[in-house]
């Protein structure tokens, strides 16, 4: 269970934000978001995390070392590749992105926002260009549907980070480029790339390594959620691999090791550690890595997310349940 403390603050969250769900309340905190235009249409959606405005630092233009040089991961760690052609290999481990959810980098010319949402289990990476601006996210504080809602510092628009759309301010209904990233052990990535590159321990006097949301992939309900649960008996923390408006089952995928169907092949294998089990993230229990590929090989974008976020963003998806 997540600790008693957390807990009663997101009791009192969701008490204080039922009494102040409206612009109005946030205008001091938020003086240059235009709330006059959003996609939003009951504010009470949106529920105060915890932490204030970059009470969660987002990091930008973090430090890189050869995966040959790090020492400190343990194998079964999970971690965020990112494969851009003609650039190294880079991966973010979620020891760091757990405890800053965002990380502004720049691969090549390619200008990258690698996002990771406990909560939701909700690791994507996006292209942070739009209209010719490049933008640069920070973590509001703010949730809905229990996902982590962005900000970007140039227009102080709020983005949903698990569909990465603009939903409040001048960016709203924008959608980012979702770029092909994967979450995978360290060891497959090192295995793979051992001249590839690893985001290096942020300077920040953080926990790095730990989780500190102990047992939730386990709980029955989610954190600050209050929207419908799943269909077909589907526990709502279990994972699912988003692509589009599809989900497919990990349960299934860990039965069936393969599948090929709607234009992609969709591979699970054991090895990597779930972030949101075990206290010490490298303890937690094997939910094993996907990767999702399309008719030529290529990588597809795609999400691992918790099956209550998939419904409360996609309610009319699909659910590729198989035979």
């Amino acid at each position: 269970m997540i600790i008693l403390r957390t807990f009663l603050a997101a009791v009192l969250a969701i008490a204080v934000t039922a009494a102040n769900a409206n612009p109005s309340f946030w205008r001091y905190e938020w003086p240059d978001t235009d709330f006059e235009i959003t996609s939003i249409k009951n504010w009470a959606e949106i529920l105060s995390g915890g932490p204030p405005k970059d009470g969660i630092p987002a990091l930008s233009d973090p430090g890189f070392i050869k995966a040959s040089e790090e020492s400190g991961i343990q194998d079964r760690e999970p971690v965020i590749t990112v494969e851009i052609a003609g650039q190294a290999p880079r991966t973010y481990p979620i020891r760091y992105l757990t405890w800053h959810e965002i990380v502004n980098d720049k691969i090549g010319s390619v200008p990258v926002a690698v996002t990771f949402c406990p909560l939701c289990n909700s690791g994507m990476t996006f292209d942070r260009r739009v209209d010719g601006k490049v933008l640069t996210f920070g973590v509001s504080g703010k949730l809905r549907n229990s996902d982590m809602v962005m900000y970007d510092r140039e227009t102080q628009s709020w983005w949903q980070q698990a569909i990465g759309t603009g939903i409040v301010g001048e960016m709203t209904g924008v959608e980012l480029t979702q770029l092909p990233s994967w979450m995978e052990s360290w060891a497959e990535y090192k295995a793979r790339n051992p001249n590839g590159l690893v985001m290096a321990e942020p300077r920040w006097p953080r926990m790095y390594g730990r989780n500190p949301y102990v047992s939730y992939d386990s709980s029955s309900r989610p954190f600050l959620y209050n929207g419908e649960m799943p269909p077909h008996d589907i526990p709502a923390l279990s994972r699912v691999v988003r692509v589009g408006d599809k989900a497919w089952p990990v349960l299934r995928l860990r039965k069936e090791g393969e599948v090929s169907e709607a234009g992609l092949t969709i591979s699970w294998v054991s090895g990597q550690a779930s972030a949101l089990d075990s206290g010490t993230i490298s303890q937690g229990k094997d939910v094993g890595t996907v990767r999702v590929r399309n008719a030529s090989g290529k990588d597809v974008p795609h999400d691992v997310m918790f099956a209550f976020a998939f419904h409360a963003f996609f309610p009319s998806g699909t659910w590729m349940l198989g035979g």
